[in-house]
Protein backbone atom coordinates (compact mmCIF):
# COMPACT_ATOMS: atom_id res chain seq x y z
CA UNK A 1 0.00 0.00 0.00
CA UNK A 2 0.68 3.53 -0.60
CA UNK A 3 2.92 5.67 2.45
CA UNK A 4 -0.86 7.24 4.71
CA UNK A 5 -0.11 10.74 5.89
CA UNK A 6 -1.42 11.98 8.78
CA UNK A 7 -3.34 14.86 7.86
CA UNK A 8 -3.72 17.73 10.29
CA UNK A 9 -7.65 19.10 10.70
CA UNK A 10 -7.55 22.17 7.89
CA UNK A 11 -8.77 22.10 4.22
CA UNK A 12 -6.44 23.06 1.55
CA UNK A 13 -6.72 24.05 -1.91
CA UNK A 14 -4.77 22.41 -4.71
CA UNK A 15 -4.56 24.40 -7.76
CA UNK A 16 -2.35 23.48 -10.92
CA UNK A 17 -0.67 26.12 -13.49
CA UNK A 18 -0.31 25.30 -17.10
CA UNK A 19 2.74 26.26 -18.00
CA UNK A 20 4.82 26.81 -14.66
CA UNK A 21 6.70 23.98 -13.50
CA UNK A 22 5.13 24.24 -9.92
CA UNK A 23 2.50 22.94 -7.90
CA UNK A 24 0.56 25.37 -5.11
CA UNK A 25 -1.29 24.40 -2.81
CA UNK A 26 -3.85 27.14 -0.63
CA UNK A 27 -5.38 26.37 2.76
CA UNK A 28 -8.49 28.41 4.67
CA UNK A 29 -7.60 31.47 7.16
CA UNK A 30 -10.34 32.31 8.55
CA UNK A 31 -12.70 28.94 8.99
CA UNK A 32 -12.64 26.51 12.07
CA UNK A 33 -11.38 23.11 11.17
CA UNK A 34 -14.32 20.96 9.71
CA UNK A 35 -12.62 18.76 7.68
CA UNK A 36 -9.62 16.71 7.28
CA UNK A 37 -8.54 16.79 3.35
CA UNK A 38 -7.93 18.94 0.49
CA UNK A 39 -9.76 20.85 -2.29
CA UNK A 40 -8.73 20.88 -5.97
CA UNK A 41 -8.97 23.24 -8.25
CA UNK A 42 -7.39 21.89 -11.67
CA UNK A 43 -7.64 23.93 -14.66
CA UNK A 44 -10.77 25.84 -13.30
CA UNK A 45 -12.45 22.97 -12.34
CA UNK A 46 -12.93 23.03 -8.13
CA UNK A 47 -12.94 19.85 -6.61
CA UNK A 48 -12.29 18.54 -2.90
CA UNK A 49 -10.44 15.31 -1.38
CA UNK A 50 -10.56 13.46 1.42
CA UNK A 51 -10.36 9.94 2.44
CA UNK A 52 -12.21 7.62 0.25
CA UNK A 53 -15.38 5.73 2.05
CA UNK A 54 -17.25 2.68 0.71
CA UNK A 55 -20.50 4.74 0.68
CA UNK A 56 -19.00 8.07 -1.42
CA UNK A 57 -15.96 7.60 -3.62
CA UNK A 58 -16.44 10.88 -4.76
CA UNK A 59 -14.03 11.88 -1.45
CA UNK A 60 -11.05 11.38 -3.05
CA UNK A 61 -9.23 12.18 -6.43
CA UNK A 62 -8.03 9.01 -7.17
CA UNK A 63 -7.75 8.93 -10.70
CA UNK A 64 -7.60 11.32 -13.97
CA UNK A 65 -10.24 13.54 -13.93
CA UNK A 66 -11.74 12.61 -10.43
CA UNK A 67 -12.58 9.04 -11.35
CA UNK A 68 -13.43 6.34 -13.89
CA UNK A 69 -16.53 8.07 -14.61
CA UNK A 70 -14.41 11.30 -15.97
CA UNK A 71 -17.01 13.54 -14.75
CA UNK A 72 -14.47 15.75 -12.16
CA UNK A 73 -17.05 15.90 -9.68
CA UNK A 74 -16.36 15.59 -5.45
CA UNK A 75 -18.94 15.75 -3.09
CA UNK A 76 -16.93 17.45 -0.67
CA UNK A 77 -18.25 20.90 0.31
CA UNK A 78 -15.96 22.87 2.95
CA UNK A 79 -14.29 25.21 -0.13
CA UNK A 80 -17.10 26.95 -1.78
CA UNK A 81 -17.61 30.42 -3.21
CA UNK A 82 -18.19 32.23 0.10
CA UNK A 83 -15.37 30.95 1.62
CA UNK A 84 -12.67 30.61 -1.54
CA UNK A 85 -11.13 34.15 -1.02
CA UNK A 86 -10.21 33.37 2.54
CA UNK A 87 -7.31 31.21 0.91
CA UNK A 88 -3.51 31.10 1.92
CA UNK A 89 -0.42 29.79 0.35
CA UNK A 90 0.19 26.45 2.58
CA UNK A 91 3.06 24.83 0.76
CA UNK A 92 4.67 25.64 -3.29
CA UNK A 93 6.38 22.47 -4.60
CA UNK A 94 8.96 23.22 -8.07
CA UNK A 95 10.04 20.52 -10.54
CA UNK A 96 12.89 21.93 -11.37
CA UNK A 97 12.66 20.86 -14.94
CA UNK A 98 11.16 23.63 -17.02
CA UNK A 99 12.84 23.90 -20.38
CA UNK A 100 14.74 27.27 -20.81
CA UNK A 101 13.16 27.74 -24.16
CA UNK A 102 9.89 27.33 -23.16
CA UNK A 103 8.81 24.78 -24.78
CA UNK A 104 7.94 22.33 -22.00
CA UNK A 105 4.20 22.72 -20.09
CA UNK A 106 2.52 21.46 -16.57
CA UNK A 107 -0.94 19.93 -18.00
CA UNK A 108 -1.00 16.97 -15.53
CA UNK A 109 -4.13 16.49 -13.73
CA UNK A 110 -2.56 14.76 -10.12
CA UNK A 111 -4.20 12.14 -8.68
CA UNK A 112 -4.47 12.09 -4.55
CA UNK A 113 -4.60 8.36 -2.57
CA UNK A 114 -4.02 7.86 1.02
CA UNK A 115 -2.52 11.45 1.51
CA UNK A 116 0.10 11.00 -1.52
CA UNK A 117 0.11 13.47 -4.19
CA UNK A 118 1.12 11.79 -8.05
CA UNK A 119 1.85 13.66 -10.60
CA UNK A 120 3.88 14.32 -14.05
CA UNK A 121 6.31 17.31 -13.93
CA UNK A 122 7.06 19.34 -17.21
CA UNK A 123 9.81 16.88 -17.97
CA UNK A 124 7.66 13.78 -17.76
CA UNK A 125 8.87 12.93 -14.36
CA UNK A 126 6.97 10.70 -12.49
CA UNK A 127 6.71 12.60 -8.40
CA UNK A 128 5.03 11.62 -4.88
CA UNK A 129 4.40 14.36 -2.72
CA UNK A 130 3.14 14.56 1.02
CA UNK A 131 0.14 16.24 0.33
CA UNK A 132 -0.10 18.06 3.60
CA UNK A 133 3.56 19.40 3.60
CA UNK A 134 4.27 19.42 -0.02
CA UNK A 135 7.97 17.14 0.81
CA UNK A 136 8.57 15.16 -2.40
CA UNK A 137 8.53 11.40 -1.24
CA UNK A 138 10.01 10.42 -4.45
CA UNK A 139 10.95 11.14 -8.18
CA UNK A 140 11.54 8.76 -11.11
CA UNK A 141 13.45 10.13 -14.31
CA UNK A 142 12.94 8.17 -16.97
CA UNK A 143 15.45 10.52 -19.06
CA UNK A 144 18.14 10.59 -16.37
CA UNK A 145 21.60 11.66 -17.77
CA UNK A 146 19.86 13.29 -20.51
CA UNK A 147 20.08 17.52 -21.58
CA UNK A 148 16.91 18.92 -20.72
CA UNK A 149 16.52 20.44 -24.64
CA UNK A 150 16.76 16.38 -25.58
CA UNK A 151 14.04 15.42 -23.58
CA UNK A 152 10.24 15.00 -25.35
CA UNK A 153 8.51 17.85 -25.82
CA UNK A 154 4.61 15.69 -24.89
CA UNK A 155 2.32 17.23 -22.68
CA UNK A 156 1.86 15.05 -19.94
CA UNK A 157 -1.17 14.81 -18.51
CA UNK A 158 -0.45 12.78 -15.30
CA UNK A 159 -0.29 9.05 -14.04
CA UNK A 160 -2.29 5.85 -13.04
CA UNK A 161 -2.76 4.08 -9.79
CA UNK A 162 -3.63 0.57 -9.37
CA UNK A 163 -3.65 -1.75 -6.56
CA UNK A 164 -4.84 -5.11 -4.85
CA UNK A 165 -4.45 -6.36 -1.56
CA UNK A 166 -0.63 -6.68 -1.22
CA UNK A 167 0.02 -4.07 -4.41
CA UNK A 168 0.07 -0.42 -5.09
CA UNK A 169 1.36 0.82 -8.60
CA UNK A 170 1.96 3.88 -10.64
CA UNK A 171 1.73 3.69 -14.30
CA UNK A 172 2.39 6.20 -16.64
CA UNK A 173 4.27 6.82 -20.19
CA UNK A 174 7.29 8.82 -20.82
CA UNK A 175 8.86 8.66 -24.42
CA UNK A 176 8.00 5.45 -26.24
CA UNK A 177 7.30 3.46 -23.12
CA UNK A 178 4.88 2.64 -20.67
CA UNK A 179 6.36 2.54 -17.15
CA UNK A 180 5.13 0.48 -14.00
CA UNK A 181 6.47 1.94 -11.12
CA UNK A 182 6.65 1.06 -7.26
CA UNK A 183 4.32 3.44 -5.10
CA UNK A 184 5.98 3.55 -2.43
CA UNK A 185 9.17 4.51 -3.88
CA UNK A 186 9.07 4.86 -7.24
CA UNK A 187 11.66 2.35 -8.18
CA UNK A 188 10.24 0.00 -11.45
CA UNK A 189 9.02 -3.17 -10.98
CA UNK A 190 10.96 -5.35 -12.76
CA UNK A 191 8.47 -8.14 -13.14
CA UNK A 192 6.74 -5.67 -15.54
CA UNK A 193 7.49 -6.07 -19.20
CA UNK A 194 11.59 -5.72 -19.77
CA UNK A 195 12.11 -4.62 -16.35
CA UNK A 196 9.67 -2.15 -15.49
CA UNK A 197 8.70 -0.93 -18.70
CA UNK A 198 6.95 -1.93 -22.19
CA UNK A 199 7.31 -0.47 -25.61
CA UNK A 200 4.57 1.75 -26.64
CA UNK A 201 5.07 -0.02 -29.77
CA UNK A 202 4.00 -3.67 -28.64
CA UNK A 203 1.31 -5.27 -30.67
CA UNK A 204 0.92 -2.69 -33.81
CA UNK A 205 1.01 -5.07 -36.48
CA UNK A 206 3.13 -2.69 -38.63
CA UNK A 207 6.91 -1.69 -39.25
CA UNK A 208 6.78 1.98 -37.12
CA UNK A 209 9.98 2.76 -37.55
CA UNK A 210 11.21 5.93 -37.07
CA UNK A 211 7.46 6.50 -36.36
CA UNK A 212 5.95 8.71 -33.70
CA UNK A 213 3.95 6.53 -30.81
CA UNK A 214 3.21 7.83 -27.46
CA UNK A 215 0.63 8.33 -25.10
CA UNK A 216 -0.33 11.51 -23.07
CA UNK A 217 -2.99 10.93 -21.20
CA UNK A 218 -3.77 8.80 -18.62
CA UNK A 219 -5.32 5.21 -19.15
CA UNK A 220 -7.72 3.73 -17.55
CA UNK A 221 -7.99 0.38 -14.85
CA UNK A 222 -10.49 -2.31 -15.38
CA UNK A 223 -9.57 -4.85 -12.47
CA UNK A 224 -6.42 -5.86 -13.31
CA UNK A 225 -5.89 -4.21 -17.17
CA UNK A 226 -4.48 -1.00 -18.05
CA UNK A 227 -6.43 0.21 -21.23
CA UNK A 228 -4.57 2.76 -23.05
CA UNK A 229 -5.05 4.87 -26.42
CA UNK A 230 -1.75 6.43 -28.13
CA UNK A 231 -0.66 9.92 -29.55
CA UNK A 232 -0.04 9.27 -32.91
CA UNK A 233 0.66 11.72 -35.66
CA UNK A 234 -2.38 12.82 -38.25
CA UNK A 235 -0.99 15.00 -40.81
CA UNK A 236 1.22 12.57 -42.87
CA UNK A 237 0.66 9.52 -44.43
CA UNK A 238 2.83 7.19 -42.80
CA UNK A 239 0.91 8.02 -39.59
CA UNK A 240 0.83 4.56 -37.69
CA UNK A 241 -3.26 3.09 -36.73
CA UNK A 242 -4.08 4.47 -33.09
CA UNK A 243 -4.99 0.96 -31.93
CA UNK A 244 -6.22 0.38 -28.90
CA UNK A 245 -4.54 -1.73 -26.16
CA UNK A 246 -4.90 -3.66 -22.72
CA UNK A 247 -1.89 -3.97 -20.53
CA UNK A 248 -2.18 -6.38 -17.59
CA UNK A 249 -0.77 -3.81 -14.94
CA UNK A 250 1.03 -6.96 -13.00
CA UNK A 251 3.25 -8.37 -15.86
CA UNK A 252 2.73 -5.94 -18.94
CA UNK A 253 1.67 -8.34 -21.28
CA UNK A 254 -0.79 -7.44 -23.80
CA UNK A 255 -4.24 -8.74 -23.22
CA UNK A 256 -6.36 -7.73 -26.07
CA UNK A 257 -6.28 -4.56 -29.33
CA UNK A 258 -8.89 -2.93 -30.87
CA UNK A 259 -8.43 -1.96 -34.76
CA UNK A 260 -9.49 1.56 -35.11
CA UNK A 261 -8.24 1.28 -38.42
CA UNK A 262 -10.02 -2.28 -38.87
CA UNK A 263 -8.19 -5.53 -40.55
CA UNK A 264 -10.39 -8.04 -42.93
CA UNK A 265 -13.34 -9.76 -41.20
CA UNK A 266 -13.69 -6.49 -38.49
CA UNK A 267 -16.46 -4.68 -38.08
CA UNK A 268 -16.00 -1.40 -40.49
CA UNK A 269 -13.28 -2.45 -42.86
CA UNK A 270 -15.37 -2.12 -45.70
CA UNK A 271 -15.51 1.73 -44.98
CA UNK A 272 -12.53 1.91 -45.96
CA UNK A 273 -10.04 0.89 -49.11
CA UNK A 274 -9.21 -2.09 -49.24
CA UNK A 275 -6.08 -2.67 -47.04
CA UNK A 276 -5.99 0.44 -45.83
CA UNK A 277 -4.86 -0.91 -42.94
CA UNK A 278 -1.57 -1.61 -44.04
CA UNK A 279 -0.80 2.09 -45.05
CA UNK A 280 -2.88 4.56 -43.75
CA UNK A 281 -2.99 5.56 -39.52
CA UNK A 282 -4.47 8.42 -37.11
CA UNK A 283 -7.70 7.36 -35.68
CA UNK A 284 -6.54 7.12 -32.23
CA UNK A 285 -7.85 7.73 -28.87
CA UNK A 286 -5.70 10.31 -27.18
CA UNK A 287 -7.69 12.36 -25.58
CA UNK A 288 -9.00 10.02 -22.29
CA UNK A 289 -10.93 7.56 -21.73
CA UNK A 290 -13.77 6.36 -19.17
CA UNK A 291 -14.84 3.20 -18.01
CA UNK A 292 -18.28 1.88 -16.36
CA UNK A 293 -16.84 -0.64 -13.96
CA UNK A 294 -20.54 -2.21 -13.03
CA UNK A 295 -21.43 -2.66 -17.11
CA UNK A 296 -17.83 -4.00 -17.49
CA UNK A 297 -17.94 -1.23 -20.63
CA UNK A 298 -14.54 1.21 -21.84
CA UNK A 299 -15.83 4.50 -23.79
CA UNK A 300 -13.15 5.71 -25.78
CA UNK A 301 -13.62 9.07 -28.32
CA UNK A 302 -10.76 9.16 -31.60
CA UNK A 303 -9.51 11.50 -33.74
CA UNK A 304 -9.30 11.85 -37.46
CA UNK A 305 -7.76 9.66 -39.77
CA UNK A 306 -4.53 10.49 -41.05
CA UNK A 307 -4.19 12.20 -43.48
CA UNK A 308 -6.21 15.06 -41.19
CA UNK A 309 -6.80 17.65 -44.12
CA UNK A 310 -6.81 15.49 -47.06
CA UNK A 311 -8.70 12.35 -47.45
CA UNK A 312 -8.07 10.99 -51.60
CA UNK A 313 -6.37 8.05 -50.42
CA UNK A 314 -8.86 6.90 -47.99
CA UNK A 315 -12.41 6.61 -49.56
CA UNK A 316 -15.25 5.65 -47.12
CA UNK A 317 -16.66 7.20 -43.86
CA UNK A 318 -13.48 5.69 -42.62
CA UNK A 319 -14.33 3.94 -39.17
CA UNK A 320 -13.57 4.20 -35.96
CA UNK A 321 -12.45 7.89 -37.02
CA UNK A 322 -14.07 10.60 -35.19
CA UNK A 323 -15.68 8.39 -33.40
CA UNK A 324 -17.44 7.26 -29.31
CA UNK A 325 -16.65 3.69 -29.36
CA UNK A 326 -17.74 1.59 -26.73
CA UNK A 327 -16.00 -1.55 -25.80
CA UNK A 328 -15.88 -4.84 -23.81
CA UNK A 329 -13.76 -3.57 -21.21
CA UNK A 330 -12.34 -7.37 -20.77
CA UNK A 331 -11.92 -8.69 -24.11
CA UNK A 332 -12.15 -5.35 -25.87
CA UNK A 333 -15.29 -6.64 -28.33
CA UNK A 334 -17.02 -3.64 -30.11
CA UNK A 335 -20.21 -3.12 -28.00
CA UNK A 336 -21.34 -0.04 -30.09
CA UNK A 337 -20.27 3.11 -32.02
CA UNK A 338 -21.34 6.51 -32.74
CA UNK A 339 -19.36 8.35 -35.57
CA UNK A 340 -19.33 11.71 -35.28
CA UNK A 341 -17.45 12.84 -38.55
CA UNK A 342 -17.74 10.56 -41.38
CA UNK A 343 -14.54 10.93 -43.72
CA UNK A 344 -13.22 13.70 -41.52
CA UNK A 345 -11.43 16.70 -43.73
CA UNK A 346 -11.50 18.92 -40.91
CA UNK A 347 -9.19 17.73 -37.86
CA UNK A 348 -12.90 17.42 -35.91
CA UNK A 349 -11.05 15.00 -32.83
CA UNK A 350 -13.35 14.51 -30.25
CA UNK A 351 -11.33 16.52 -27.70
CA UNK A 352 -12.45 15.55 -24.57
CA UNK A 353 -13.85 11.49 -22.58
CA UNK A 354 -17.31 11.27 -22.38
CA UNK A 355 -18.69 12.41 -18.70
CA UNK A 356 -20.36 9.26 -17.37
Amino acid sequence: MVRKTNIPSQNKLFMKRPHYPLIIFFRLNKLPPLMPWLAALLLSTMVSCTTETETDPYREWRSYLGGPDRNHYSSLDQINRDNVSQLEVAWIYHSGDHRADNRSEMQANPIIVNGVLYSTTPGIKAIALDATTGEQLWSFDPFIGEDSLNRPQTRHRGVVYWEDASDARILYTAGKYLYALNARDGQPINSFGDHGKVDLRTGIERDTTGMFIRSNTPGAIYKDLLILGTLVPDGALAAPPGDIRAFDVRTGELRWIFHTIPHPGEYGYNTWPEDAYTYTGGANAWTGIAVDHRRGMVFLPTGSPAFDFWGGNRKGENLFGNALIALNAETGERIWHFQVVKHDLWDRDLPAPPNL
